[in-house]
């Protein structure tokens, strides 16, 4: 049985097997999240993801899926990238949401990781409402076989840490 705990934080701090990164589907780097992991996990992750780019990914990551790379210099084995969905209120993007968590664990399995650190995928910039990540969060990774032992969703703020608690109430 997978736990599931919950850290107000930052994710480039955490010692995990793996953090899951935000990524846009360039993979090369951006704000918030991913940004943050790209700064602190210095330059070896941006040059496996150039290599992903020019092999595998030539067009870019597609949103809902997930890939490993090096962690660099974080406090992890590897960083897994997955691409949210852009929040829309015309078009129900959640499954997309969902494949965030599924494949990130999916690939988390692959791997052997034990551990994973989540942020709150698609509530920056990506505009996601708060409350709505946080239940897609957690019903994902508790509905998805896995064998990882802990998922740990790392939320940067108060107010994300107290939606999520709620949820996992």
């Amino acid at each position: 049985m997978t736990s599931i705990t919950l850290v107000r934080g930052d994710i480039t701090q955490q010692f995990v097997d793996a953090v899951v990164n935000a990524a846009n589907s360039s993979l090369l780097g951006g704000g918030g999240v991913d940004g943050a992991i790209h700064r602190r996990g210095g330059p070896e992750i941006l040059q496996e993801c150039r290599r992903l780019r020019a092999s595998h990914y030539g067009k870019g990551l597609p949103t809902g899926r997930a890939v490993a790379t090096t962690a660099g210099l974080l406090d992890a084995r590897w960083v897994i990238h997955t691409v949210g969905p852009v929040w829309s209120a015309t078009e129900d993007r959640s499954d997309l949401l969902a494949s965030c968590y599924r494949e990130s664990l999916r690939v988390a399995d692959e791997l052997g990781a034990a551990t994973v650190a989540f942020p709150a995928i698609s509530t920056g910039v990506y505009r996601w409402p708060m409350d709505d990540a946080a239940r897609i969060a957690v019903e994902t990774v508790r509905g998805t076989p896995t064998a990882v032992e802990e998922v740990r969703f790392v939320l940067f703020d108060d107010a994300a840490y107290e939606t999520f608690a709620r949820r996992l109430d």
